[in-house]
């Protein structure tokens, strides 16, 4: 029994998704640019995928630019927006719970001569309203927040922060890539000029993503070419890819899969704590938290060490986000929320999707309390509590 619990770092392909990709790749394979029929073809079904996600998140069509993914499209947010604004001020306004990609992207701009503010957060992962506003100089041009969080799923309340931002005058930048269809998004109604979104969070291909941009704002591009997606984003548009975002984003917008996932992930949540003892949950409870998400501390033992263990199981797990779980230092996340390295070098993230099912999170419940078992039994510290106990 193959058990998939990292759906955080991707999802498997609906199939009905790569049935709507199929014509793309070997009947309507033109390139968009071209003027003849199969060229129109492909032109129309980029089109039609760009209208379908720009209304998901109350967006014009025109606003919505097509990318390789969510790396993409916050380099692109974040580096753009600053360069075309530099003469304005060169301070930017982030948090330190951002995927990797953002925290990088700022770093590299520290180098290029810009200042960046790094929110702290609660012990929930949540962003305080007042603290960002506090932060806000004459010389900020962009905020970037996550709105659905890639670790613990800590989901800010957008429509605030957007609030201030556009009284400040400031652009609010949002990676959305983790909560695009399981929680409310719309650009208008919560005030963001930009969101990041991709498809393989959702069931769709890796390789394709969106950046919506907000009709006015001032961002440069970084790709230039033959002036492809409004001038934004030149090179020869994915079409197979995009037509799989539109479609995975179609399947996706269904409550009944929201209902599903949460009623899974707090089984699974509030099985692990009644059968194993010592444990933390990481991120904040109920409506607050992605529906898929479940991020747990045990304490004594090594994250990496229960994720080699499940894998021998058969079941697939992360200890952390999977553009950095490979790294030997603790989930800047978790100590940005307040944990010690030893309690974050013993996380797991657990993610569901609207595939898992029951019988796959009563199996979860089964191995993972005889895992953590053997593995204090191991653990020197573990040892040494017992017997001080």
């Amino acid at each position: 029994m193959k058990i998939y619990l990292d759906n955080g770092a991707t999802t498997m392909v609906d199939p009905e998704v790569v049935k709507a990709m199929e014509p793309y790749f070997t009947e309507k394979y033109g390139n968009a640019s071209s003027s003849h029929m199969m060229g129109t073809w492909a032109k129309q079904a980029l089109e039609e995928s760009r209208e379908f996600i720009a209304k998901t998140i109350g967006a014009k069509d025109d606003e919505v630019i097509f990318t390789s993914g969510g790396t993409e499209s916050n380099n692109f947010a974040i580096k753009g927006v600053a360069f075309a604004n530099k003469g304005k001020g060169k301070h930017i306004i982030t948090t330190k719970i951002e995927h990797d990609c953002v925290l990088n992207s700022c770093k590299w701009l520290e180098e290029e001569g810009f200042e960046v503010t790094y929110l702290d957060v609660d012990k929930d992962g949540f962003v305080d309203p007042s603290k960002l506003e506090e932060a806000i100089r004459d010389d900020t041009i962009l905020v970037s927040i996550i709105h659905g969080n890639n670790e613990i799923g800590t989901i800010q309340d957008l429509k605030k922060l957007g609030e201030i931002c556009k009284k400040k005058g400031v652009y609010l930048h949002t990676d959305a890539c983790q909560s695009y269809t399981k929680t409310d998004l719309n650009v208008k109604k919560q005030n963001v000029d930009l969101v990041t979104l991709n498809a393989h969070k959702i069931h769709g291909p890796k390789g394709v993503g969106v950046l919506y941009i907000r009709e006015g704002v001032k961002i440069t591009p970084l790709a230039h070419g033959g002036g492809h997606e409004f001038k934004m984003r030149s090179g020869t548009e994915n079409i197979p890819g995009v037509v799989g975002f539109a479609k995975a984003a179609k399947l996706a917008l269904n409550s009944k899969h929201i209902k599903h996932m949460r009623k899974l992930r707090d089984k699974l949540e509030a099985g692990l704590v009644e059968k194993i003892p010592e444990v933390l949950i990481n991120g904040p409870k109920g409506e607050g938290r992605l529906c898929n998400n479940v991020n747990i501390s045990f304490l004594y033992v090594e994250g990496e060490a229960i994720g080699g263990h499940l894998d021998a199981e058969g079941i697939a797990s992360s200890t952390g986000s999977a553009c950095s779980s490979k790294s030997l230092e603790p989930s800047h996340v978790l100590i940005a929320i307040g944990l010690k390295p030893e309690e974050a070098h013993g996380s797991l993230r657990l993610t569901l999707s609207r595939f898992t099912t029951e019988e796959e999170v009563d199996k979860a419940i089964e191995v993972l309390p005889k895992i953590i078992e053997k593995l204090r039994k191991m653990s020197p510290l573990g040892k040494l509590i017992k017997r001080m106990s």
